[in-house]
């Protein structure tokens, strides 16, 4: 949840650590600090509050000098956001320091003996319990010392580390939080995540569980968790890095909105060949496809959300009984996984901690995973048994866009590809339905031509306390979604609700002037939906009704509508979506909020 940079080479460290730094702060910006090696000391500075202020108080690096070091921009678990609570960490002589990504589950009994020992904490994270075990098991060698900590500590860690006695030398070791090493002639990197380094190299190595790597200015070592030594092949990263910049845009939000036409176009292109659906990644014959089950779909927040919709669809496309998890709860609630199953992992990042538990939960009971991830080389990635990567490159605003419409139309090859291999679709459909799927990012560039008209109207509900999303079928699952953006970025509380739940207790707490999103684009539900809509507008609710273009009739219930290009049903959740992502960030714009790094969250969720 935190992130974590270091470099080691022939440079300056503190500037392109905060460079870093500022590529992974959508990691976490409660504070930030850096641990640089000068001429003879281990020099700590650290800052409570976003990067600017670490940037202020050391002359955006320049007052620290050295060759070697390693930061940090946390994301508070334990202990308040502070300044002596933010990482770096010291062990007691400052001869060691330590910044980490991740929890130490069982922190508190090694303090206790640490502090029988003699030892004291200045803050109340528990990273510092590393720092000072380090101390402890060291005799010398950092490799020792690294090793013997790793067999004590329960929990996910991904560490930076440098000790005074090796001033030509960083170390980093992980277990269940993402690390990335990068090499370059001038120098050697270690990095949360690979737009940290992306300026300076696209070489880079992935380091698996309990790997541990000894950089030096010359070359990088790798070693098991039984120091022998290990030989790792490096990946290229082709991402532009143009990619993770903000080119012009007030946010980021914005900017991966707005890439959202070709982001779509990039993840169809390369799996479409004629009237046909190729997904040679996936690893599976037309026999296994024939013999499915049932499928399982797993992920977190947005990518939750995209598993309910693709649930309605791989339902109408193929037959096929889907279910759909929460990861957090599908490692929990002893799921039963039957035979001639896939299990469906869905991950932005691939590094997502409940997704990933849940990961392997399917493996230990039999059900091949397929991981949809957009970042390559991530432990998802690597772990699944096959990977379908979503190409919406580097996604850094914590609010995803891009990668959620990725995700979506990757559920939909799946489905036409296993609705095609069964014989729940006809050719003739799968024609069609093809070239729909074609046009889908003209038809998102045209919604975004469109903006100014829900720009207007956010700033209009800027100020509202309590909004409701209602849907029916797969609009249920967007409304979900428009939900979670509103209130991740403005703050405002914001529900959905499947509409036909409405006389089920929800409609109690509509009230004269309380905003109503409707969600209608599935035409077999229209009436109902326009039921609903009336049953809401006698109560004194405000509607804004988001409808496919000629569903004109709805302008006689709504008081505010949005239209989006016709396309085959089963495709309206990527186009409805657009607005919801517009409406969600002009507001949060009209209220002055820091869209990109909303309060308390956090892009990447590597923790419990």
């Amino acid at each position: 949840m935190c992130g974590i940079v270091g470099y080691i080479g022939n440079e300056q460290a503190a500037p392109i650590l905060l460079d870093g730094l500022a590529k992974l702060e959508y990691r976490g910006y409660d504070s930030a600090g850096l641990a640089v090696y000068g001429d003879s000391d281990i020099e700590i500075v650290k800052a409570k509050g976003r990067l600017q202020a670490l940037r202020d108080l050391t002359g955006d690096g320049h007052s620290l000098k050295g060759t070697l070091g390693i930061g940090h921009t946390r994301w508070a678990t334990h202990g308040e956001p502070t300044v002596n609570n933010a990482h770096p960490h010291y062990n007691k002589d400052k001869s060691i320091a330590v910044v980490h990504n991740g929890i130490i589950e069982n922190y508190q009994p090694l303090k206790e003996k640490l502090i029988s020992k003699g030892y004291v904490f200045k803050s109340e994270t528990d990273t510092e319990v590393i720092a000072h075990y380090l101390d402890y098991y060291y005799n010398g060698n950092p490799l020792q010392a690294i090793e013997k900590v790793m067999h004590r500590v329960q929990g996910s860690y991904a560490l930076g580390i440098i000790f005074k006695d090796f001033p030509d030398k960083m170390f980093a070791v992980r277990k269940d939080s993402p690390l990335v090493v990068g090499h370059t002639e001038n120098g050697n990197f270690i990095a949360s995540d690979v737009p940290a380094i992306l300026k300076y190299t696209r070489e880079v190595f992935f380091i698996e569980n309990r790997e541990i790597c000894e950089l030096s200015r010359e070359g990088i070592s790798f070693y098991n968790e039984d120091l022998e030594k290990i030989e790792k092949e490096t990946k290229t990263i082709d991402w532009d890095i143009e990619a993770a910049e903000k080119g012009g845009y007030e946010h980021f939000m914005l900017k991966e909105i707005y890439e959202q036409p070709k982001a779509v176009a990039d993840t169809i292109n390369p799996r479409l060949s004629g009237d046909k659906v190729v997904i040679e990644e996936l690893g599976m014959t037309d026999e296994q496809i024939a013999k499915l089950k049932r499928i399982y779909i797993v992920g977190c927040g947005s990518a939750y959300h995209v598993g309910v919709t693709g649930r309605y669809i791989i339902e109408k496309l193929t037959r096929i009984p889907v279910e759909v998890d929460l990861a957090s709860e599908f490692r929990y609630r002893d799921p039963i996984i039957e035979p001639d199953s896939m299990t469906i992992i869905i991950s932005q990042s691939g590094e997502t901690a409940d997704s990933l538990a849940a990961l392997r939960k399917a493996q230990e009971l039999g059900s091949k995973v397929l991981g949809i991830v957009n970042v390559v080389g991530s432990t998802i990635a690597r772990e699944a048994d096959n990977v379908m990567y979503t190409h919406a490159g580097p996604e850094i605003s914590v609010a995803t866009t891009k990668a959620y419409s990725t995700q979506l139309v990757s559920l939909y090859l799946l489905a036409m590809l296993f609705g095609d291999v069964r014989g729940t679709i006809s050719p003739e459909d799968m024609k069609d339905m093809v070239e729909e799927l074609k046009r889908l990012p003209d038809k998102i560039l045209e919604i975004l031509g469109d903006k100014e008209r829900i720009q207007w109207f956010a700033s209009k509900y800027a100020n509202a306390k309590d909004v409701f999303f209602l849907g029916r079928g797969c609009d249920y699952a967007t409304s979900l979604e428009g939900s979670l953006k509103l209130k991740e970025i403005s703050y405002i509380h914001s529900e959905a609700y499947a509409a036909g739940e409405l006389k089920h207790g929800t409609i109690s707490l509509i009230e004269d002037g309380v905003l109503v999103v409707a969600v209608v684009t599935q035409p077999d539900l229209y009436e109902k939906m326009i039921s609903n809509i009336v049953e809401v507008r006698t109560r004194g609710g405000y509607i804004f009704t988001l409808t496919n273009k000629g569903n004109f009739v709805m302008e006689d219930t709504a008081d505010f509508t949005v239209y989006i290009p016709n396309t085959h049903p089963c495709f309206t959740p990527s186009l409805a979506v657009v607005p919801l992502q517009l409406f969600g960030y002009y507001v949060s714009v009209a209220k002055g909020l820091d869209v990109d790094k909303p309060r308390n969250l956090a892009k990447s969720v590597t923790v419990e």
